[in-house]
C-alpha cells in the first residue's frame, strides 16, 4: 500500500519562453502587465476578483518593485489547481526573473485549458449558460 501516492502532474501547454508564441499578449504583457496579471486573477479567481481591482493592485506594488511577490502567489495558485509542475524552478524565481514570460505563460495556459483571460470571465468552459429563475420549466 503506498500512502504518499501523488496524482500525476501535467505538463504546461507552452515553454516559459514561448512567449512569443502570441505576439499581442506579448506585446500588452511587455508594455502593460498589470493588464495581463489582472486578466489571469480574474479568469483564475472564477470572476470573484475584477481585472481592474487585480491590476491596479499590481501596479501599485510594481512602483515598490515587490510586484513579483503578488504574481508569484498567482502562478502558484494556478499550478495546483491544475496539477503543473514547478518548471523551470520555483514560482518566485521565476516571477522574479523573468516576469513578462511567466505571465504569457499563464495566459497562454488559461487560454489552452478553454478559457480566455483576455475575455474576462464568463464561465466555465463547454458547461451551457444558467437560465434566469423566470425563465426555468416548470
Amino acid at each position: 500500500m503506498n500512502i504518499n501516492h501523488h496524482p500525476p502532474q501535467s505538463k504546461w501547454s507552452t515553454d516559459l519562453f514561448e512567449c512569443g508564441s502570441n505576439p499581442a499578449t506579448c506585446f500588452i504583457t511587455c508594455c502593460l502587465p498589470c493588464v495581463t496579471f489582472g486578466q489571469i486573477a480574474e479568469v483564475l479567481d472564477e470572476g470573484k476578483s475584477s481585472c481592474v481591482a487585480e491590476g491596479l493592485i499590481y501596479g501599485v506594488l510594481m512602483t515598490f518593485s515587490c510586484h513579483w511577490i503578488y504574481a508569484c502567489m498567482l502562478r502558484e495558485r494556478l499550478r495546483t489547481k491544475y496539477g503543473l509542475p514547478s518548471d523551470p524552478c520555483n514560482d518566485c524565481c521565476v516571477h522574479f526573473c523573468c516576469e513578462a514570460c511567466a505571465l504569457c505563460q499563464e495566459h497562454a495556459e488559461l487560454k489552452h485549458r478553454g478559457l480566455d483571460p483576455s475575455k474576462g470571465w464568463i464561465g466555465p468552459p463547454n458547461v451551457p449558460p444558467r437560465m434566469p429563475p423566470s425563465m426555468e420549466r416548470v
